[in-house]
């Protein structure tokens, strides 16, 4: 499946000069959503996962739909304070500012084997925090997983020390 196909590309959004790549159309067309749900339902039946990561928030949708089919638990990676119970946190750096994401200290296990999943690689940071939060709860990382990666941003190189596969993968703009 051509996953960029199902992808609209929004010009200037959120500021000039970006292209956002907005997967509600994927997400809105049934058989293209079930296609990628396949993708990695395939991609990950070996039975070694044991948890499905997914980072805020379009990393939910893929990742609980994931974890469904697989027959795991699905542990999600927040936005500050929007976790109830004690967390760990971790912060990076944005091109003006910083963010933090979160997730529960009793969410994973030492035993676990995740994938992490998200909608997009670009820069890296956010996802580059999720790993560290995953092995500091003690779990082992099998991949990450991304639906689309900007390969003219800088993110492939701040996880360079986990394994990480892109469904599809954008040259430039």
């Amino acid at each position: 499946m051509d996953v960029l196909a199902k992808v609209r590309n929004v010009p200037d959004f959120p500021k000039p000069g970006i292209q956002f790549k907005d997967i509600t159309t994927l997400i809105a067309d049934g058989e293209a959503f079930r296609a990628v749900i396949d993708i990695l339902a395939e991609r990950y039946r070996n039975g070694r996962i044991t948890r499905v990561v997914g980072v805020e928030s379009r990393g939910f949708i893929f990742g609980a739909a994931l974890a469904d089919r697989l027959g795991v638990g699905f542990v999600p990676i927040r936005k500050l304070g929007k976790l109830p119970a004690e967390t760990l946190r971790r912060s990076y750096a944005l091109e003006y500012g910083e963010a933090t994401v979160e997730v529960h200290k009793d969410s994973l296990d030492s035993g676990d084997r995740v994938v992490i999943i998200d909608d997009l690689l670009a820069t890296g940071g956010t996802l580059r925090a999720a790993c560290e939060l995953v092995e500091e709860l003690g779990a082992t990382i099998e991949e990450v997983w991304v639906l689309i990666e900007l390969a003219f941003l800088p993110g492939r190189e701040k996880l360079t020390k986990w394994k990480v596969h892109a469904q599809a993968i954008v040259e430039g703009e």
